[in-house]
């Protein structure tokens, strides 16, 4: 389904940064100077990835790629097809969450990383927690390492809600696909359609927030919990954040986790930044 959204017209994040790395690759690479294994935190389907995956291999010929993901069968198709498109890559997949991959970057030996946080996955965290996991990634880093985190940004509130409620519905079913799995796996009876999605704004903390509205009063048994919940009419569930950030705000997270800027490059729009950061001090 997020392979599904990531393709929508209205959500411009994915093709944002697609076209800021099809610009910028070559002079991305350029900056980091040297060799690099590449390392990837929920690399997904990777195709992004291949833009900073060429030009590593104009500039230097060979590369080994780590990717990290918590879906197997994304992770092991990709990596397949990675391999087979290109002769000089190396993959070393690791299949887990972010903690997992953190933990393997700690024990690997060999040249410096560069490191990907592509898709403002960042925005995921309240903004706490983002400065909490960028320090523990700065942690897991070892002198010559460096990150490449794409970062959204604030902008007009129309173009934020459309992203997060597309016209043909994609969103929702996503949004409402934890009500599908909550009545699989823990025995729910929830229906589906006594429920809405929508998509908030909220200026304050600069986020979209993705709720589920009841459409009535209503109380749904979870069996395997032993509880009922009971909704009022129009009272919601907040199922996710996705923050957004200024220029100001990106530059306090990364000082606050312990990172200094090297590059910022952007879309044409200004919709979308891609950040590349170094560790203040060698870790």
């Amino acid at each position: 389904m997020f392979e599904q959204i990531c393709d929508l017209p209205e959500y411009y994040p994915t093709r944002t940064e697609r076209a800021i790395l099809e610009e910028h690759a070559d002079k991305l690479v350029a900056h980091v100077g040297h060799p690099v294994d590449l390392v990837e935190l929920g690399s997904g389907s990777a195709s992004k990835t291949r833009l900073v995956v060429e030009a590593l291999l104009r500039r230097h010929g060979q590369l080994r790629f780590i990717p990290v993901d918590i879906s197997r069968s994304i992770l092991e198709e990709s990596s397949l097809a990675l391999v087979e498109d290109y002769s000089d890559l190396e993959v070393l997949a690791v299949a887990g969450e972010y903690h997992d991959g953190l933990d393997f970057l700690k024990g690997e030996s060999g040249p410096p990383r560069l490191i990907l946080w592509l898709g403002s996955n960042v925005g995921n965290f309240v903004r706490a927690d983002a400065i909490h996991f960028l320090q523990r990634l700065r942690g897991a880093m070892r002198p010559g390492d460096q990150l490449l985190a794409g970062i959204d940004l604030r902008k007009d509130p129309a173009t934020l809600l459309a992203a997060y409620d597309d016209a043909a519905g994609v969103t929702a079913a996503f949004n409402k696909n934890i009500l599908r799995r909550i009545n699989h796996e823990l025995g729910g009876h929830f229906e589906l359609d006594h429920f809405r999605h929508e998509a908030r704004w909220n200026e304050t903390e600069g986020r979209i927030e993705m709720h589920l509205v009841s459409v009535a009063a209503q109380s749904v048994l979870i069996d395997d919990l032993d509880l009922i919940v009971t909704f009022d009419d129009g009272e919601s569930i907040h199922t996710e954040n996705s923050y957004k950030y200024s220029l100001h705000e990106i530059e306090t997270l990364a000082a606050a986790a312990g990172f200094t800027a090297d590059s910022q490059w952007f879309d044409e729009a200004h919709r979308f930044s891609v950040n590349l950061w170094q560790p203040e001090t060698a870790c």
